[in-house]
């Protein structure tokens, strides 16, 4: 009963600490755009104040680390954790704490501590005229966050091993484990030589937990501590340097429009918005074969462009469009298909959190991206309704017209009432940024604020839609965060291994091609994107492949666009696709597996087109402006 009480104390310390996090999350939207406001039209800007906003983004994500941990939000590859019985998710989840967390926050703890009692020893300011000083206090949020992640395990390892009802089967487990670990206490000092090179074993490895069901962000982590431990040309002083390069991040302004975007789109999604988008534009095409289906894909874009968050579309579409479909007879694959198909183009419609990330790990400008998203994003719009009018011309079975007697003028008056509004918040946010006035992160402040005036204006406004955004988007910025976090720590060692001189001498030697690396490097990320989500992809893969870009002169903006199509691809790929779960999760016994999988089949090749497009005629991603 103690030890339940203990867990219970440390539960409430991460709890309270998210939703300190998530009201920085609401101040933090609104300071954005004060001070977007006070530059552009007073020219009264202050360097003290833009400071403080990255310390509060700072703030949210690192105090969302142990909230998220609490909530079961950091991510993980459930293809057959979701399949293992209550006691065998127990044990993923000590061994998960005991194994990966608790030794990756102990040494990252020692580090960060030195970091920045140097900080405090060297009386640190900011570097810019008119910053903050005590620059050791944000640094010391690191140690705070760290601490408690740290206590927040130890109360998931007491939950989880009351949770089991054979504790014999944990103490087998645990001894298998610390077998295996003197074997390698007895490799490493022995200085056995490796039989295999240790970057495919830090990849082999990785995979392996990963699939076993460990949290993706833990597994990158460990794994690199793991290695930096037992190899002879690494060491742990390699990871001495995680703590500054974490601090790198904290520091990245472009990185700041993440949790901000994500803030705009979940207030978006509980503002009815895409519910009455889905019945007027419903209305508007219903009359014509396959008209809710081009509806759904109308409104697939219009979500994309206003909230860029993938499950959420899908999942509202699922609950709303997929029920009205069945009910006028559509095909379930049909109706399957384009659902997923049109959710997933938060993948690269604008303002896609898929491309804030690329943009950074490929050091690119944001807007550029942006820009060059555009023609793609309009492309497969575009081939998706005519595949979806081609398919109900020539069997009018599978997609019926939708007779109504309500007068059609009165369904474009409705129709064009709740398309205006989403409309102009999506040229507030994007034309700001295509024009130069505003950055991706002020935009974005933009957009929050422009979300909670449609929010009031649909009568949906109200203090619980804020705080279940605010929370939400504290569990989704630490995730990605803490995903970083252990990309940048296995990408520290990786390097140290050899790694990305091992790739740019495969690419560059082996392969020699341009065309041929172009077409290596699609296939990877297209099967990658099959078994892990593209936060991880983009962090561990991409920043791999940047050099060998820029060894091959390939357009890097061309390359990006690249990637956000086929990634946007694998979500919709049989049998591991990420939207198929959330449709499938939503849709409950609407629409069987064979129903989704048969309707997503024909999208994907649509997406497989609009790629080829894209690789044949690469200027046209520059149509909006270089």
């Amino acid at each position: 009963m103690q030890n339940r009480e203990f867990s219970y104390y440390l539960d409430r310390i991460s709890k309270y600490a998210g939703y300190f996090a998530a009201v920085l999350v609401v101040v933090l939207s609104f300071l954005v755009a004060y001070d977007a406001a006070m530059r552009y039209l007073f020219s009264a800007g202050s360097i003290a104040l833009q400071e403080m906003e990255w310390h509060l983004f700072d703030i949210i994500f690192l105090l969302g680390l142990s909230y998220a941990l609490k909530h079961d939000k950091h991510v993980r590859v459930d293809i057959f954790f979701e399949r293992y019985s209550p006691s065998t998710k127990a044990i993923i989840q000590i061994l998960s704490m005991l194994l990966l967390v608790i030794p990756f926050s102990l040494l990252f703890l020692n580090d960060a501590f030195d970091m920045t009692y140097q900080s405090y020893l060297q009386h640190e300011v900011s570097s810019d005229p008119g910053g903050l000083t005590h620059r050791w206090l944000i640094k010391a949020m690191l140690i705070v966050a760290f601490v408690l992640l740290l206590l927040q395990s130890v109360s998931e390892v007491l939950k989880a091993y009351h949770r089991l009802e054979n504790k014999t089967i944990l103490w087998k487990t645990l001894g298998v484990v610390v077998l295996f670990g003197g074997v390698v206490y007895f490799a490493w000092f022995e200085r056995m030589a490796f039989w295999f090179d240790p970057v495919f074993l830090m990849f082999a490895m990785a995979l392996v937990l990963l699939m076993a069901g460990f949290q993706v962000a833990f597994v990158f982590a460990a794994v690199a501590l793991f290695f930096a431990l037992i190899s002879d040309e690494v060491g742990l002083e390699v990871l001495e340097m995680l703590p500054y390069r974490t601090y790198g991040i904290m520091g990245n302004v472009t990185l700041m429009a993440v949790p901000l975007f994500i803030f705009m789109g979940l207030v978006l999604e509980k503002s009815k918005m895409a519910e009455n988008l889905l019945s007027s534009m419903g209305k508007l095409f219903g009359s014509v074969r396959g008209g809710l289906a081009i509806s759904v894909v109308l409104v697939g874009a219009i979500l994309a462009a206003s909230t860029g968050i993938v499950g959420a579309s899908v999942v509202m579409m699922s609950l709303i469009a997929l029920p009205l479909m069945l009910k006028h007879n559509y095909s379930p694959a049909l109706a399957s298909g384009s659902i997923a198909a049109s959710g997933t183009l938060g993948q690269l419609i604008p303002p896609s959190i898929v491309l804030i990330v690329l943009g950074d790990q490929m050091h690119l400008s944001v807007g550029d991206l942006f820009r060059a998203a555009v023609v793609p994003g309009l492309l497969l719009i575009i081939l998706y309704i005519v595949y979806i009018l081609l398919i109900s011309f020539f069997n009018k079975e599978v997609a019926p017209a939708i007779i109504s007697n309500e007068p059609y003028g009165k369904v474009v008056k409705n129709a064009v009432k709740a398309i205006i509004p989403p409309l102009l918040l999506i040229g507030a946010v994007l034309g700001s940024i295509f024009a130069g006035i505003a950055s991706p992160t002020e935009s974005a402040a933009i957009g929050v604020l422009g979300a909670m005036g449609l929010a009031l204006f649909n009568k949906a406004f109200n203090f619980e839609l804020v705080r279940y955004a605010a929370i939400e988007t504290v569990k989704l910025t630490a995730m990605i965060f803490m995903i970083l976090i252990g990309a940048t720590a296995f990408s520290l060692v990786f390097n140290e291994l050899g790694g990305g001189d091992m790739a740019l001498q495969f690419f560059t030697g082996d392969v020699g091609s341009k065309w041929t690396f172009v077409l290596v490097a699609m296939l990877v990320i297209f099967l990658l994107g099959f078994f892990i989500d593209f936060i991880e992809i983009a962090f561990v893969v991409v920043p791999i492949l940047v050099p060998i870009v820029a060894s091959f002169h390939i357009d890097p903006i061309w390359f990006a666009i690249l990637i956000a199509m086929n990634l946007q691809a694998s979500f919709l790929t049989p049998p591991f696709g990420f939207a198929l779960f959330y449709l499938k999760g939503a849709a409950g016994d609407n629409v069987s597996t064979g129903d989704i999988y048969r309707g997503v089949v024909p999208f994907i090749g649509l997406q497989v087109l609009a790629l080829l497009i894209i690789v044949l005629f690469p200027d046209l991603i520059y149509l909006f402006g270089e």
